[in-house]
């Protein structure tokens, strides 16, 4: 098969497109077809030098990837779309930067009608991230019109998780450092584009104003910090990022006296059921001509190191495509 390879050896890292056999998987996985992957900040950290996401010096790269079943596998026959995310995926067994893949079936989600292996990639771990933070504040009973402020929303999290709480009924407000993309943020749904500066006020007390109905926080760190102190007595954060940091200096003020509530959002090890939900509600919300808007750009394998470069750097809009053939 044709992949990139990422190795690691005395504190440099190389990646290569080469042609390597599969290895490191189980008889019983399933065997994709890879037709589309995409390219997530987490790939970046795993093709960076001493990378702390990375379990070991030598992996195919690609958290995500869909195609189709090169044979029959359990109750689904050869030929079935299927998305494939999570676990150890492009982080310790080979990854969806490659023409095929192996998977054990709790990595597989068949793909629901009106979701093709293309517009599953442009979703992605990221879009799968941004539907699941959305279902999370509607379990906790986000109202209908509320609005809801979004961190990093030119990010592939973020950019969808605006786009799918328009399409829900919610008001997204998309907070971003970069202001030239207000007008493509406002295309997807948003209600409102600030700057990271205005998401909460009254830096001299514990509390800001309650503004917040809702949040979707896809940067941690000060960011998570402010959006909290920003909420609306009973109103949640979905938080899945930690681009800015992993750390979050806080108080328990907007948890004791607004009843805030921090819900955490894996896409990692995300039991088979809720997958699939998320993918059924991503079909349901979104046609696949729409998805198009995110899509940064589309590359082949050989395109994926100035791609990492450009998502570390927060050049992108959106979701950078990858088709393995090419």
């Amino acid at each position: 098969m044709r992949a990139l390879v990422i190795t690691e050896s005395d504190d440099d890292v190389t990646l290569r497109v080469e042609e390597v056999a599969p290895h490191g998987f189980d008889e019983d996985d399933a065997h994709v077809l890879v037709e589309y992957s995409g390219v997530n900040y987490k790939d970046a950290m795993v093709a960076e030098a001493r990378s702390r996401v990375r379990r070991t010096p030598r992996v195919v790269g690609g958290v995500d990837a869909a195609g189709t079943l090169a044979e029959p596998f359990g109750d689904l026959a050869a030929g079935t779309a299927v998305a494939v995310h999570g676990g150890a995926l492009g982080v310790e067994r080979d990854g969806g930067f490659a023409t095929e893949v192996r998977a054990p079936a709790r990595w597989i989600s068949p793909l629901p009608e009106g979701l093709t292996p293309r517009a599953a990639m442009i979703v992605g771990t990221a879009g799968w991230t941004a539907m699941a933070s959305v279902l999370a504040l509607e379990h906790l009973g986000l109202a209908p019109n509320a609005e809801v402020v979004v961190t990093g929303a030119t990010g592939g999290v973020g950019s969808q998780a605006v786009f799918y709480l328009a399409r829900r009924g919610y008001r997204p407000v998309a907070s971003t450092g970069t202001p030239g993309a207000a007008e493509w943020l406002h295309g997807l749904g948003a209600a409102a584009v600030i700057g990271r500066e205005d998401l909460s006020d009254r830096p001299g007390r514990v509390l800001g104003s309650e503004r917040w109905d809702g949040a979707i926080d896809c940067v941690g760190g000060p960011t998570l910090a402010q959006v909290l102190r920003a909420l609306r007595h009973g109103a949640a954060v979905a938080a899945s990022g930690l681009v800015a940091s992993a750390e979050l200096a806080t108080t328990v003020y907007p948890f004791i006296t607004r009843a805030v509530s921090l819900l955490g959002v894996d896409a990692v090890e995300a039991p088979t059921l809720q997958r699939a939900r998320v993918w059924r509600e991503v079909a349901r919300t979104a046609r696949e001509a729409d998805l198009e808007a995110f899509v940064d750009r589309e590359v082949g394998l050989a395109g994926l190191a100035p791609a990492f470069e450009d998502l570390r750097h927060g050049r992108t809009r959106g979701r950078i495509l990858v088709d393995p053939r090419r």
